[in-house]
């Protein structure tokens, strides 16, 4: 029989801007690889380890809706924890979440590391539990040159002696969470858990990494290693409520002062609704009634943004993005201008993606129609979204 598996608790690094990939406001640790996010490849990698006692991912405070997309469901998984400005700060907030686990071993991760296997975890979680530090590496292959002016090469270094670190990173616990906490103090700052070790006296073992487990950095990474082909998808939507009595409107999240309310199961967001509907269209998964059927009870006045959370989640868990949301608003009444930008803030606070992805605007029909009459008010909608091509 094999020996039991190592327990151990894992930190998921994923707080960074990603700004060297060139992806705008679209992070890139949730950007779509090979099918799906590039943080739930780590996650799923550890989570089928065995020995794995807890989780937890160290996020950007404003990349929350990004997480929340994913739609992680396992007791293990931890609340994520808001990271620091720099990589050390955010492993020691990770380290201090996982204070109340007890557990013996910390496995630290960067999240742009998509390819890491369970084996590999093993071999080091295996290895930090016998001698207190695991350090994945790799042999320099490359012909290293060192320069003192930037311009000019000074001299060849003995590569077979260099060794290219990769993560996951394993140490005992209270050894690398103290070093850690010391470590903050100082000026400057650690590129990695195992030079804080270092610095720390502490022991770190060299085990062998894999090729495959490189870091996604550029652009360019995220093309060639298999990784699937995305294509853009558009969908439309449509949606008319009538008014009938009450003191304001809901359109798009923004509650509106009117002289009339908008009538439906829900809270009849229009807006919200043709939104959602065009979501659910690029994803060819129907509409808001198949989702949130008006027959069940437990809909009854709704919030809308329950309807939008699910479908921008659908877009996520296929490993796809949002690319741009456009809504037209048809109505006499009430002036929608100066409520779209507090529109525009909700649509992408729930959809976790920037503001000028999303574009609100409003017309009249010239006093033609249920909407002319002020009867009601239509809104019609459509989305534009990047899936693996395949899904």
């Amino acid at each position: 029989m094999p020996p039991p598996a190592q327990p151990f608790a894992a930190i998921l690094v994923a707080a960074g801007s990603g700004s060297r990939m060139g992806a705008g406001d679209f992070p890139k640790q949730y950007r779509p690889y090979r099918g799906k996010p590039v943080i739930r490849h780590s996650i799923e990698a550890f989570l089928a380890t065995p020995g794995l006692e807890a989780l937890v991912c160290v996020i950007a405070p404003n990349h929350r809706a990004h997480y929340d997309a994913l739609g992680l469901d396992d007791p293990r998984i931890l609340a994520p924890v808001p990271g620091g400005a720099t990589r050390q700060q955010s492993v020691l907030a990770g380290l201090e979440a996982l204070g109340e686990t007890g557990v013996p071993v910390a496995l630290i991760h960067d999240a742009a590391r998509p390819n890491v296997t369970k084996e590999l975890i093993v071999r080091v979680a295996a290895e930090a539990g016998a001698r207190g530090g695991a350090l994945p590496v790799r042999p320099v292959t490359d012909t290293i040159k060192q320069s003192d002016d930037g311009d000019h090469a000074g001299r060849t270094l003995d590569r077979s002696r260099l060794f290219a670190a990769q993560t996951p990173q394993g140490f005992a616990f209270a050894p690398i969470l103290d070093a850690h906490r010391r470590a903050a103090d100082e000026p400057g700052e650690f590129t990695d858990d195992a030079a804080i070790a270092e610095w720390a006296g502490l022991a770190v073992t060299l085990v062998e990494g894999e090729a495959t487990n490189t870091k996604l950095t550029y652009a360019e990474d995220f093309h060639g290693q298999g990784d699937v082909t995305m294509e853009t998808r558009i969908g439309t939507g449509f949606d008319v409520h009538a008014f009938e009595a009450g003191d304001h409107v809901t359109l798009c999240g923004v509650q509106i002062p009117h002289d009339a309310a908008l009538k439906g199961h829900s809270d009849a967001d229009v807006g919200m609704h043709a939104i959602t509907d065009a979501l659910y269209g690029a994803l060819a998964e129907g509409d808001i009634g198949r989702h949130f059927p008006p027959s069940e009870a437990r809909w009854k006045a709704a919030d809308s943004r329950i309807f939008l959370d699910h479908a921008a989640k659908l877009v996520a868990g296929k490993g796809g993005r949002i690319v741009n949301l456009d809504v037209t608003i048809i109505c006499e009444t009430p002036k929608i201008g100066p409520h779209a930008e507090a529109m525009r803030h909700v649509i992408a606070g729930i959809c976790g993606i920037a503001e000028h992805r999303v574009s609100i605007k409003a017309t009249t029909s010239e006093q033609l129609g249920f909407t002319g009459r002020r009867e009601g008010i239509a809104a019609m909608a459509s989305a534009s979204i990047e899936v693996p091509r395949d899904v």
